[in-house]
């Protein structure tokens, strides 16, 4: 019978703030001079059963950064031109298919239609008059349609050449006396900085008989900004500027000032701002800046640090900085607006597209752009729209490579109205799914007895589900005592390595996971079906044993397991995950079974724990074949957990219960469990919380009493000194791409007492599906000819855009 009650998370009414304790400082200790020190203080390898006054460690920066879990991890590439683009030397500038690539003196034009590497024309600086110059900054000339270039060198001088030919049509020698940093366009005007802060506006005249303006007879105006500026960038036609040594505030509140300055306007004084500062973290140096086609009236900058401030440009004083976000634990190195998308490109080589119109900012797509290296710059070339019937996006990286994207995203757009085509092409079945979750507390198998409910545990959850489950999943926590410091130091020093290694981990931490293994093994023989073990791994305590039934073998494929390390930083299983996944016709499904940080109060380390676990990379090894991509989301390959079109994570979640002990008793005693609901940590991380990872998934209606804290062998809560206050710890959340293809049949809990923990059971029915490749061919077909309507109304408003900002 599938549940239909409402989930508690629907019944929580307002937040209330998480309080922390204040405890006093520790008394200090005085030590007379040679007198003997007191004996080490010993580390304490911390349990489930760990309480603490207040929150560890701080924020961890993932939980304050935009929800990624939906985010398509599939690249849209255009093109992989084979071009070495020096990374810190090179200049590139990019007009449809047309590339120019400046190194110190040399410069290579190449034709992308040709699919070469050879460049169409070479040209040195010597060739134009002046020996030994280096390029140090390109851009097209204004009014030429991105067939006019000019460059700027080191040596000061502009030089105008044709970017077909490489001809030579306009110069001006020693125009800066230093390095020429930059060069914009503005409507029918040029402006170049040089690195002494002197600028030139170059703008025609009605004198000059000429639209555009001429670097051999445009006298130039000359405007002063601020010397050796590290960013510039002309942004609706105000010039940003900042410099890293520039800064307000001091420690955590530290942020750049940044001067924008009106150069067309004649005697204009810059306006100066500063960057709002972080309450928690220091906001660096600007790196990027840019405009939004969907958020007009707002500039965004880049920064070190991994921030992006957003600026009003609205306001009668001038722009200002209205807010700053948290986009990642690295650096921003570089920043385009593109279309409806904000694009982000940072130090691990990954580019990043946000929408921005919710907070939390939401991670749209995420890729590998660069084998893992600096993106160091992104941005549009508004051209390819008229020249190539396309919005194409340039990156630049440190792996001296330049790639080219679809701004438009067309990639994702046709692979989501595929997804609602789902049925045309793909047939679907129901099994059901069985996960059993328990924090074992180091109790053996043979200690199930004395008691019906210990020992008919096992046989009542594989008979909760009917007709019978055709995947089984148990996942257990704590199998081996994790407060023995004699066994938490075998595992830590030994439990790295793989089997067959020197110092293979003791008999006693190999014989517990036997013993639970063999005891399910013979559980799941009784049954009247026969089932073959497909997955068991352990982890510090962590154990997981899976099942599946013989009719079902031949239809699974892809089938792995793997584990993720959360305790000390990542270097010990205490805490962490086991993660299994299969692929079955082809539908993708994964299983996490899970034992978070500990601690009443230790909520934002128990969300770190599950951000690092979801967004984990390469978790598995990925796959390439078309009908295997079929069975994986949001363009992913399977190797990461949020890849897989269902996810089920189970365990020992830590999420506490924040009300005093007496009351939650009572509430239970009463049988009024949903007058708790609203302290239920996880519950109100689900609904308030609009960064916590678990947001996207769902748990059925807590219709049973708390699972922690309980005397062993008995049905009192816990009666220790630390009387801990009782909550549901142990939790089956589940995700799906498609929310009807996971139906829940049960959530319940069983009173084993061997343990202090109680253990639970959900069941699922899953629905799967098998696609028949023809008739996605034939849909898919289809599906591309309708983009091609809709891409013409895309491009059309991004060159109203473009248009609007004076860049074509």
């Amino acid at each position: 019978m599938i549940i239909a009650t409402p989930s508690p998370i629907d019944l929580i009414s307002d937040r209330k703030p998480l309080g922390s304790s204040k405890l006093p400082p520790p008394p200090t200790r005085m030590i007379a001079p040679g007198g003997k020190l007191p004996p080490a203080r010993r580390t304490h390898t911390p349990s489930s059963d760990e309480e603490s006054g207040a929150e560890e460690g701080g924020d961890d920066p993932r939980m304050l950064l935009p929800d990624a879990s939906r985010a398509s991890r599939r690249p849209p590439t255009i093109r992989t031109p084979k071009m070495h683009v020096p990374a810190y030397a090179a200049q590139v500038i990019v007009s449809g298919n047309r590339v120019l690539v400046a190194t110190h003196h040399h410069l290579r034009c190449f034709d992308l239609a040709r699919h070469t590497d050879v460049p169409i024309w070479v040209g040195d600086t010597k060739e134009m008059g002046v020996r030994d110059a280096k390029v140090t900054a390109l851009e097209f000339r204004a009014g030429s349609a991105g067939g006019v270039v000019w460059a700027g060198t080191k040596e000061g001088h502009l030089i105008e050449l044709h970017m077909d030919t490489g001809e030579v049509t306009g110069s001006k020698f020693g125009a800066h006396a230093g390095v020429v940093t930059h060069i914009f366009r503005h409507r029918k005007a040029m402006v170049s900085v040089d690195e002494s802060g002197k600028v030139l506006v170059f703008e025609p005249t009605a004198t000059s008989g000429s639209v555009v303006p001429s670097l051999t007879y445009t006298a130039p105006r000359v405007y002063r900004i601020a010397e050796k500026p590290e960013f510039v960038k002309l942004l609706g036609g105000l010039l940003w500027t900042s410099v890293r040594s520039d800064t307000n505030g001091s420690g955590p509140t530290t942020v750049p000032i940044v001067r924008i300055y009106d150069v067309f306007t004649p005697g204009s004084i810059a306006r100066t701002a500063s960057v709002l500062p972080s309450t928690t973290h220091h906001v660096g140096a600007v790196t990027s800046g840019t405009l939004l086609q969907s958020h007009a009236g707002f500039a965004y900058l880049g920064h070190e640090g991994g921030f992006i401030s957003i600026w009003n440009l609205n306001l009668a004083a001038g722009p200002e900085c209205t807010d700053v976000v948290k986009v990642s634990s690295s650096d921003v190195l570089s920043l385009e607006g593109v279309g409806m998308r904000l694009w982000a490109g940072g130090r691990t080589g990954v580019i990043c597209a946000y929408d921005v119109s919710s907070r939390p900012w939401v991670v749209t797509n995420a890729w590998n752009a660069h084998s893992g290296l600096p993106v160091m710059r992104i941005f549009v070339d508004p051209w390819s729209i008229e020249k190539e019937e396309k919005l194409s996006v340039v990156s630049v990286g440190r792996d001296e490579q330049m790639r080219f994207w679809d701004g438009l995203l067309g990639i994702d757009w046709i692979g989501n109205e595929l997804l609602k085509r789902e049925r045309e092409f793909s047939s679907f079945r129901t099994i059901n799914v069985l996960v059993v979750s328990w924090n074992v507390d180091a109790a053996k198998p043979e200690a199930l007895t004395d008691d019906s409910a210990n020992l008919t545990f096992l046989n009542d959850a594989l008979t909760s589900v009917s007709p019978a489950p055709d995947i089984i999943s148990f996942g257990f926590q704590e199998l081996i005592d994790l407060e023995s410091r004699k066994m938490a130091a075998k595992t830590v020093l030994l439990g790295g390595k793989k089997k067959g290694e020197e110092g293979k981990i003791s008999e006693k931490v190999t014989s517990s996971y036997k013993r639970w293994h063999d005891r399910l093994v013979r559980e799941v023989r009784a049954l009247a079906e026969g089932y073959t073990v497909i997955h068991t791994e352990s982890l510090v305590g962590l154990f997981t044993c899976m099942f599946v039934k013989n009719s079902e073998r031949t239809a699974l494929k892809n089938v792995a397991i793997t584990t993720i390390k959360r305790g000390m930083g990542g270097r010990y299983g205490n805490k962490g995950g086991i993660v299994a996944r299969f692929v079955i016709g082809d539908s993708s499904i994964c299983f996490i079974n899970c034992h978070l940080a500990a601690g009443q109060h230790h909520v934002r380390q128990r969300n770190a724990d599950v951000a690092a676990m979801l967004e984990e990379k390469s978790v598995f090894p990925s796959s390439d074949a078309i009908e295997e991509s079929l069975a994986y989301v949001g363009g992913g390959d399977g190797s990461m957990v949020l890849d897989h079109e269902i996810v089920f994570l189970n365990g020992d979640l830590n999420y506490r219960i924040d009300q005093r002990r007496d009351a939650v008793i009572s509430s239970i005693q009463s049988g009024d469990l949903e007058a708790l609901y609203t302290h239920d940590q996880l519950l109100k991380e689900m609904k308030h919380n609009r960064g916590f990872r678990l947001r996207s998934f769902h748990e059925g209606p807590l219709t049973f009493s708390p699972t922690y804290k309980y005397d062993r062998r008995s049905n009192e809560f816990d009666t220790s000194e630390k009387k801990r206050v009782p909550a549901w710890c142990d939790r089956v959340l589940w995700r799906s791409r498609d929310p009807e293809r996971v139906k829940q049949l049960h959530y319940r809990r069983y009173e084993a007492n061997v343990s202090d923990h109680r253990p639970v059971s959900a069941a699922f029915a899953m629905t799967v599906k098998s696609v028949r490749l023809d008739a996605w061919a034939k849909e898919k077909a289809v599906v591309e000819e309708l983009w091609l309507g809709t891409l013409v109304e895309l491009l059309a408003d991004a060159r109203e855009f473009y248009v609007e900002q004076a860049l074509i």
